[in-house]
């Protein structure tokens, strides 16, 4: 998010959000300097409203900063150079038709953006380790569930994910979205302290963006929605 970046009010409520949604995208790659703690939580704040079944509000959340974000950003990238690691939820079986199609065109803008050729795996192997420095972003949110609630206590998380990046937007706070980071799960946990009963679901990175960077530059696209909405019934024209 580009603090730059025009937020308009709009004359609706649907106007706003729309704004939002549309200035919003994935940063990767942000300023060292550390948000105030009053922004943080004025974030969480407005997070905090997610919907949830029943209002279990099952996401914890640790917010990791300073010297202790720096050595988990260390640690990391190293644990994730030696070996694959194991994640908490189960991963996708297969990326398959118009879902493989949309996921490699996000990861060759990104390359491209970098100057990386598809067939430099090199540069594309060390481009992903990013993820594991959390492309140096100054904080960092790891969000976990109650591993009792299930697979719909994920799904509430990810609902809380997608109200934090709202609420980050519309402050002019930069967040990426990391799946990544529940990849070693069984380290995020002992490293901080996550009690046994919860499952890692994902990382949120975020600061000030670092708007010359060319990762920045480039925005993904979204399918019509003739593409992802079937119509049952009777509907008015």
């Amino acid at each position: 998010m580009n603090p730059t970046d025009p937020i308009h009010t709009g004359t609706t409520a649907a106007d706003t959000l729309e704004n939002l949604l549309t200035v919003r995208h994935s940063c990767r790659a942000f300023l060292p300097t550390p948000l105030p703690r009053t922004t943080i939580e004025k974030l969480l704040s407005i997070a905090q409203r997610s919907p949830s079944w029943c209002n279990t509000q099952p996401w914890q959340v640790h917010i990791v900063s300073g010297t202790v974000l720096d050595e988990f950003r260390d640690r990391y990238v190293g644990r994730a150079r030696q070996s694959e690691g194991s994640a908490d939820l189960e991963l996708p079986l297969a990326y398959r038709g118009k879902y493989l199609a949309r996921r490699r065109e996000c990861g060759f803008a990104l390359y491209s953006s970098l100057g990386i050729a598809r067939e430099d795996k090199v540069r594309a192997a060390e481009q992903a380790l990013e993820n594991y420095r959390f492309f140096g972003a100054p904080h960092l949110a790891v969000i976990s569930t109650e591993r009792d609630l299930g697979a719909y206590g994920a799904v509430d998380c990810g609902g809380y994910i997608s109200v934090f990046l709202l609420a980050a937007a519309s402050l002019g706070v930069a967040a990426v979205p990391q799946a990544a980071v529940a990849m070693h799960s069984a380290f995020v946990r002992e490293f901080l302290k996550v009690p046994d009963g919860r499952q890692v679901v994902a990382g949120i990175a975020f600061g000030l963006e670092r708007t010359d960077h060319p990762s920045n530059a480039f925005r993904t696209t979204r399918a019509d929605i003739d593409d992802v909405a079937t119509w049952v019934g009777e509907h008015v024209r």
